[in-house]
């Protein structure tokens, strides 16, 4: 893997968040450093203190078998940007061989240090069929020689802060990433789309994102999209899919999520979208 740049210090323009302004102060190629300059300086808001209430529905409910099959052992499960690895260590404790990404090596050391103490939290129990394994692996996500991430070789990828945390000009590779990494044997790529409520042109954290953008670039890997100023996906983006996309199989509100992703009275403003390869016959 190349060696990434040095880390650096930034003072955040005070009109804006610091998470907005440390990443549009900076080119894509030297975030890496910055989210673990953030980690190593204990700043992480965009951390829930545990498991993603959402994911655990969706891996217990037994309604929706072709949306979500039922998980069992020796399933191959990826959390990219899994920070301290709440929602790794969940996906183990339904039967998955989970391997947590990051670019970040403080934030796997914090993940190592929840695992430790993961044993005496509830939600983290294993569901019935048994524990599957947990490994925690630094790495460039982008970087296709990376080998712990094997094409084709998970049955179940989830994102939940990760695809908001890449600069719209970045999104292209996060979705032929997720093409090429996703098993095309029945996978599943889940995202919990977060946060959905705000402008897109005024930021996430960092970045605002629409349902409209997961849709855009899983249905075109690997391509560069238009956007227009109001930042949404332009309408000149093509209708037919690439032979590499994603077809989304489902798209629902869960009933329960983080508090993030709650209005003041507590009512669900977050969606789950379960993606796979397009069949054949599409």
């Amino acid at each position: 893997m190349p060696t990434p740049p040095p880390p650096t210090t930034f003072e955040p323009a005070p009109s804006i968040g610091r998470l907005q302004s440390t990443f549009t102060a900076h080119p894509f190629s030297s975030h890496g450093p910055q989210w673990d300059l953030l980690w190593r300086e204990a700043y992480t808001p965009w951390d829930r203190g545990g498991p993603s209430l959402a994911l655990s529905d969706l891996l217990s409910s037994q309604q929706e078998p072709t949306l979500f099959p039922r998980p069992s052992q020796g399933k191959k499960a990826l959390v990219p940007g899994c920070g301290r690895g709440h929602d790794a260590l969940l996906l183990r404790a339904f039967g998955f061989d989970v391997v947590g990404f990051d670019f970040s090596e403080a934030s796997l050391k914090a993940a190592v240090e929840n695992q430790l103490k993961a044993g005496r939290e509830a939600e983290y129990a294993p569901r019935e069929g048994g524990e599957g394994t947990v490994k925690w692996v630094r790495g460039d996500f982008f970087y296709e020689g990376e080998g712990e991430l094997v094409k084709g070789g998970f049955d179940l990828i989830f994102d939940y802060t990760f695809f908001c945390a890449l600069p719209p000009e970045a999104r292209p590779k996060w979705a032929k990433r997720m093409s090429e990494l996703l098993s095309p044997d029945g996978g599943r790529l889940v995202c919990l789309e977060w946060p959905l409520t705000k402008p897109a042109s005024t930021g996430g954290p960092p970045w605002g994102v629409t349902a409209e953008a997961y849709a855009a670039h899983l249905s075109h890997p690997g391509e560069d999209l238009a956007y227009d100023e109001s930042g949404l996906v332009a309408s000149s983006v093509p209708k037919t899919p690439s032979p590499s996309a994603l077809d989304r199989l489902g798209r629902f509100k869960p009933t329960r999520t983080h508090k993030a992703g709650c209005d003041a009275e507590g009512n669900v403003l977050d969606f789950i979208s379960v993606w796979a390869h397009l069949s054949p016959h599409k």
